[in-house]
């Protein structure tokens, strides 16, 4: 699979124009497709439309009760999507896929003056396709827009070390402000963190005092973020403090959180998985870091992924899209690597073993669900593996992996060409066919319980079920957790249903179940 030419020429090229629309297609394909994701998605739709029945677009709640878990700008970005589509799937997640957008060609235009067409198209293409930037960038959550935001900030700043201007320093002050307002103080950790560590590294500490403590663009800085701020705490003091600040910020870093712990070692094994198909690539170019450090600029993107993977390493809360906040400059040395790239095989394997798994995810799913592998509920979950993988699941992912073996053998295609059609054709089965069935399987029975709660209409309850905020947007009011009293709903789990409770069963599929206390 080595190709008649290992270096041909992007731009211009046929593989280089499906290059520039893959942000469109890897974001916006069928992004209303799958149901919203519990927890996350779920409660970030819900504290959104709550705004709406509230009449309060200042501070969020989620089934009620003040949620403190992120700032505002996503909650405010969410609502002009409701306001013009609904509370549907489409709407809450546009902002995210808006965000990836923004920030895949951000990293284009930054590395094509820097680099050249060639490189800036791989970078294109990285991070535009890539597992980690492609599921987060169809997230209703706030990962998207932060990521967005902190390559931005990251960009300006580099272009005012390299030029001295101070216009790009202040738009990284607004970019900062703005992420202030996303997800909080590691919208200034990040930039901040990554600039002292470059200007340290040659010696430039002054530079870097001035640069950060420039006033205008601190004066920026508060007039973006304080307000905000500055009201939410007013609103709910030490509530606000222990919520926000002590508990999703302070013990985020310093505890495990909600269960999300693992080793030091979590990143390294992640940041692969995160980058597929290109994580050939990405390992190719460790072997880069030292005849590239003599570059500023390659140093400065190699010092931005080195700090966030030592940095949320050291946390004692991980999440795989963490480390994300670090990709970015990834997505440009990996292009950078693509144009020494000589065979392709060593690069095909992994997104190889991806294709042969889409088609059998229903038989994976189906062999889990009779295991005793974790809980009942979600076994009753996956035990409609195959009743819900239609016959065009199945014929797109086979004939997918069709396509991708006859064309990645065909052997006058070059490398490059072989790896944005292999990206291409990933991201286009994801968006397509495989995300919206691992939805409906993982995500469909409550969003049908949903549903059939706002038809049946009355008070329901969480009982014996930890929570699912999606449940509460589909049923558009929110849900509480309690004990059904006699003639309420109650949504709960079937593992978690005695078979002599005082219920009348009205849905049930999957795991979940809708039920009515009897009298």
């Amino acid at each position: 699979m080595t190709g008649h030419s290992a270096h041909p020429r992007l731009a211009g090229s046929a593989a280089g124009r499906l290059i520039l629309i893959l942000p469109l297609i890897a974001f916006l394909l069928r992004l209303g497709g799958a149901p919203l994701f519990d927890v996350d998605e779920g409660a970030f739709s819900e504290a959104t439309r709550e705004m709406f029945e509230r009449g309060d677009f200042l501070f969020t709640y989620l089934n009620g009760a003040p949620r403190f878990d992120k700032p505002i700008l996503i909650y405010w970005l969410q609502s002009v999507g409701y306001l013009i589509f609904g509370a549907n799937e489409w709407a809450f997640r546009l902002p995210s896929a808006l965000a990836a957008i923004v920030w895949s060609y951000a990293t284009y235009f930054f590395a094509r003056r820097r680099f050249g067409e060639d490189t800036a198209l791989i970078a294109l293409a990285v991070a535009s396709t890539a597992l980690g930037p492609f599921a987060i960038g169809r997230a209703a959550t706030a990962d998207g827009l932060l990521n967005c935001l902190l390559a931005l900030t990251l960009f300006d700043v580099w272009r005012h070390l390299e030029s001295g201007r101070r216009a790009p320093l202040l738009r990284a002050f607004v970019w900062i402000g703005l992420g202030a307002l996303t997800k909080g103080p590691v919208a200034l950790v990040v930039p901040g963190a990554v600039s002292l560590l470059y200007c340290a590294s040659r010696g430039e500490w002054t530079r870097w005092l001035r640069m950060v403590f420039d006033p205008v663009g601190l004066a920026v800085l508060v007039l973006i973020v304080a307000p905000w701020y500055a009201y939410a705490l007013h609103r709910h003091g030490q509530d606000f403090i222990d919520g926000f600040i002590m508990r999703h910020n302070v013990q985020r870093f310093s505890g495990s959180l909600e269960g999300h712990g693992g080793s030091a070692f979590y990143y390294l094994l992640a940041v692969p998985l995160l980058l597929l198909p290109w994580s050939g690539l990405f390992i190719a170019s460790l072997a880069r870091i030292r005849s590239g450090w003599a570059d500023p600029l390659q140093r400065f993107l190699w010092l931005w992924f080195a700090f966030v993977l030592g940095f949320f390493s050291l946390s004692g809360t991980k999440l795989p899209h963490y480390v994300l906040y670090g990709c970015t400059p990834l997505f440009i040395l990996i292009g950078l690597q693509a144009r020494s790239t000589e065979r392709a095989w060593p690069h095909l394997v992994l997104p190889g073993l991806l294709f042969v798994l889409f088609p059998l995810l229903p038989n994976l799913f189906d062999a889990l669900s009779r295991s005793t592998l974790g809980d009942g509920f979600y076994r009753a979950q996956l035990g409609r593996a195959f009743e819900v993988a239609d016959t065009l699941y199945i014929a797109a992912t086979i004939g997918g992996l069709i396509v991708w073996t006859a064309f990645v053998f065909f052997p006058r295609v070059a490398v490059l060409p072989k790896l944005v059609a292999t990206a291409a054709l990933q991201v286009g089965l994801l968006a397509g066919v495989v995300v919206p069935y691992a939805g409906e399987l993982a995500q469909g029975p409550v969003k049908a319980a949903g549903l059939k709660a706002r038809e049946l209409g009355g008070e329901v309850v969480f009982w014996r079920f930890t929570t699912a905020p999606s449940f509460s947007v589909y049923r558009q009011a929110p849900t509480l957790k309690a004990d059904p009293q006699p003639g309420q709903l109650a949504l709960t789990r079937i593992d978690r249903l005695p078979a002599d409770a005082p219920v009348d069963i009205l849905f049930r599929q999957g795991g979940v179940a809708l039920v009515r206390a009897r009298p």
